[in-house]
């Protein structure tokens, strides 16, 4: 077997455990006009269908903006917006409505062909699926807002979600369009992000997946946000205020916060322009772009000074038992910016603690050591330890750390779940093994 086969056969048997884990959920998946006429566009569409032949449940709200657009320059169509609530909306009259028609129904059409092809020799020969599409999402009119005649701009008003799950439970895969109709037989305009949390919400789904044309969501210096919570999406949507440029990607933040605090636990941001993006993100434990945790149970938080108190009582059982090492209230002041926590409703209920092992002279070999890891045992059935760890995996990466180690001798097993790899000794920094018993 070659070295690349191997590979391939390695990164396969890593992903069985999260294709045990979807199968069966519910995804809705969400992209703009942008995404359909990107060149990457192709290897989506056959992602999408790797996806259902794992058993996963698919639910596609596609968007039509720069289609809508671009008709309406060609067409020498004047394009008027107004800004309501937090949308940047269109305001749709009559001969609006018949581009937006045009437009949505000629992307409804291409993708329902997309997802039909089952040419030889292609990702997509024998995936055999079927498209189910129609008049799922139910709307009502905008109507006049601050002197505004919004005319057949919309609002979803409910979303058939008995209809969807009928379809899903038959392997359809679901493609809903930014249209809605009225129980009066008329049609709107509606916001593809209006559509997508709708969906989401009004199905219970397991996940919200986003696609955009950055990696994810990124930091003030541009860099990846590769998990965070809710409140921090909500945090930097508050910081751009009026302004951030780009009103789509406003949009789509405020898709994954309305989703987030109505009890979709997880929400993905991912780059629709690099290829394998999709896969990376659901069966690798890096992913590829952004992963949004709700805090709608729980917070994650750093600990400061006012936390010791709660620290100590909930690592005192354990202390007692003898599975952790006994730590002084003055040693827990020394190291309290160590420490991550989760609450709820103000109780600590999860901690850990980050110890770094720098080497000035050779930062290869920087290390660091997690240790602490506690979980109140009113809530050990949460999988709290496994987004501990991705926090502080996430940490670790910020300063630079190349390795984290843990030292136990009664969480062994849960460690090897996770993932983790037995060492020897030799393997702990310099400092480490000179305290190690």
């Amino acid at each position: 077997m070659t070295k690349s086969a191997q590979d391939y056969v390695t990164w396969f048997r890593n992903a069985a455990p999260y294709i045990n884990q979807h199968r069966g959920k519910t995804m809705v998946l969400m992209f703009g006009g942008e995404a359909l006429i990107h060149p990457n566009f192709t290897n989506i569409i056959h992602d999408i269908a790797l996806l259902r032949s794992l058993g996963i449940n698919l639910v596609i709200v596609h968007g039509a903006r720069p289609q809508i657009e671009e008709r309406m320059v060609r067409l020498g169509i004047n394009q008027q917006f107004a800004q309501d609530r937090d949308y940047h909306l269109r305001i749709t009259d009559k001969q609006a409505l018949s581009v937006v028609q045009d437009a949505v129904g000629s992307l409804r059409t291409q993708l329902e062909a997309h997802l039909t092809t089952g040419l030889a020799n292609s990702p997509m020969h024998g995936s055999d699926l079927r498209v189910s599409s129609g008049n799922f999402v139910i709307a009502k009119p905008l109507g006049v807002k601050n002197g505004i005649d919004f005319q057949h701009t919309g609002l979803v008003r409910r979303v058939d979600d008995w209809g969807i799950r009928k379809q899903l439970e038959l392997g359809s895969i679901v493609l809903l369009s930014p249209l809605g109709y009225s129980s009066t037989g008329e049609v709107f305009n509606l916001a593809l992000e209006d559509v997508a949390t709708h969906a989401a919400i009004a199905l219970k789904a397991d996940k919200l997946i986003t696609f955009t044309d950055h990696q994810g969501l990124l930091d003030d210096d541009g860099e990846l946000i590769k998990s965070c919570d809710t409140a921090t999406v909500k945090t930097r949507l508050e910081q751009y205020g009026d302004n951030e440029p780009d009103h789509v990607h406003q949009l789509l933040l405020r898709a994954i916060i309305e989703c987030g605090e109505k009890g979709i636990e997880r929400c993905h941001c991912i780059s629709f322009k690099h290829d394998t993006a999709l896969l990376e993100e659901l069966f690798t434990r890096e992913g590829s772009g952004t992963l949004v945790s709700s805090d709608f149970e729980a917070q994650v938080t750093s600990a400061t000074i006012d936390d010791i108190g709660g620290i100590l009582e909930l690592i005192q059982p354990l202390e007692d038992e003898g599975v952790l090492v006994r730590r002084s209230r003055k040693q827990l002041e020394t190291e309290i910016d160590r420490f991550v926590l989760i609450k709820k409703e103000n109780c600590i209920i999860a901690c850990a603690a980050l110890y770094p092992y720098l080497n000035p002279q050779n930062p290869a070999e920087n290390k660091g050591e997690l240790g602490c890891v506690v979980i109140h045992p009113n809530y050990r059935r949460e999988k709290l330890g496994e987004r501990l760890l991705k926090i502080v995996e996430s940490l670790a990466k910020q300063h630079n750390l190349q390795q984290i180690f843990a030292l136990t001798t009664v969480s062994e097993h849960w460690f090897k779940e996770q993932g983790v790899v037995e060492d020897s000794v030799e393997a702990l920094p310099k400092p480490k093994q000179a305290l190690y018993n």
